[in-house]
């Protein structure tokens, strides 16, 4: 691919690790609203007018959008509403981020620009499951006051996160029950060698001592923490509003960790290397059908 300009605006080490991995390819990477990153001379850092002026290709974050309105930046000064201002300064640009439907719906005028989103490709999905996976690993092993090894692990959920998870469970000597509503699922689930444990019947399968929840919905409510073992730890990984009714958890003095957006706490690089590849292969791909 021949030398070209990125804009990294927002976000987190993710977009930071994005930015020198870029860079590092002899492409140009501006940052903008990434004020607080420790970030080397080789990439630029540029405000929003001179990062639009100069750069075809903007990367948003993952999601772009923080409380609605604004963008999401975890390492900037101060807080970037998303409106019509924002929109307008890059037009015609192409732009890449996460969760765009919620950009769109910030203004009209993201109507005019191509929209590519990254975390919609089945690459990013898996990779971020394996990053996810490994960082609920890492919390278990801080939060939990045992050895994860050895240790009777209930895994709820059992899409790309809960696969994955429980893969690696397993290969450290957990005790490992997956549970899930689907039948064939909870078949899939016994053929790998898991416990297979039906969604209504959780606390009724066993005592657990760790529990990771990958459903982004409400399944553990104040009935279902108030069956559970008072020394079980519940890791959340799953997306707002999470799966653990916080409230009622404090209240069952269940300890619960909200373990959200794990690979830019703790895989920034391989997760920046993961969004790069993806954005690069879309620019390859766009180019070959002349868009």
């Amino acid at each position: 691919m021949r030398e070209k300009s990125f804009g990294i605006i927002g976000g987190d080490m993710r977009q930071a690790a994005l930015a020198e991995s870029i860079s590092g390819d002899g492409n140009i990477a501006y940052a903008c609203f990434l004020e607080k990153a420790p970030l080397s001379d080789r990439v630029k850092k540029a405000g929003l007018e001179e990062t639009a002026l100069r750069c075809g290709y903007i990367v948003l974050p993952l999601p772009a959008v923080a409380g609605g309105k604004y963008l999401k930046a975890d390492l900037s000064c101060g807080k970037i509403l998303l409106d019509d201002g924002f929109a307008e300064k890059l037009q015609g640009k192409k732009i890449f981020c996460g969760m765009a439907e919620k950009l769109k719906a910030t203004s009209r005028l993201w109507e005019n620009n191509e929209i590519y989103d990254y975390s919609e490709s089945e690459e990013f999905k898996i990779g971020n499951a394996l990053l996810t996976a490994e960082g609920a690993l890492g919390t278990a092993m801080r939060e939990f006051g045992g050895t994860v090894h050895g240790s009777r692990c209930l895994v709820a959920g059992f899409g790309r996160i809960g696969k994955t998870l429980a893969y690696m469970l397993r290969g450290i000597g957990a005790d490992v029950a997956v549970s899930a509503r689907k039948r064939t699922d909870l078949s899939w689930i016994k053929t790998y060698g898991y416990r297979p444990v039906p969604a209504g019947s959780m606390c009724a399968a066993g005592r657990y001592d760790i529990i990771f929840n990958t459903v982004p919905e409400v399944i553990f409510d104040k009935g279902t923490l108030g069956a559970l073992d008072k020394n079980t730890l519940i890791i959340d990984l799953a997306s707002p509003p999470g799966g653990v009714d916080m409230e009622a958890a404090r209240e069952c003095k269940i300890k619960t960790v909200a373990a959200l957006s794990l690979p830019g706490k703790t895989a920034p690089e391989a997760a920046g290397e993961i969004i790069k590849n993806i954005i690069y292969n879309i620019i390859n791909e766009t180019s070959v059908r002349g868009k």
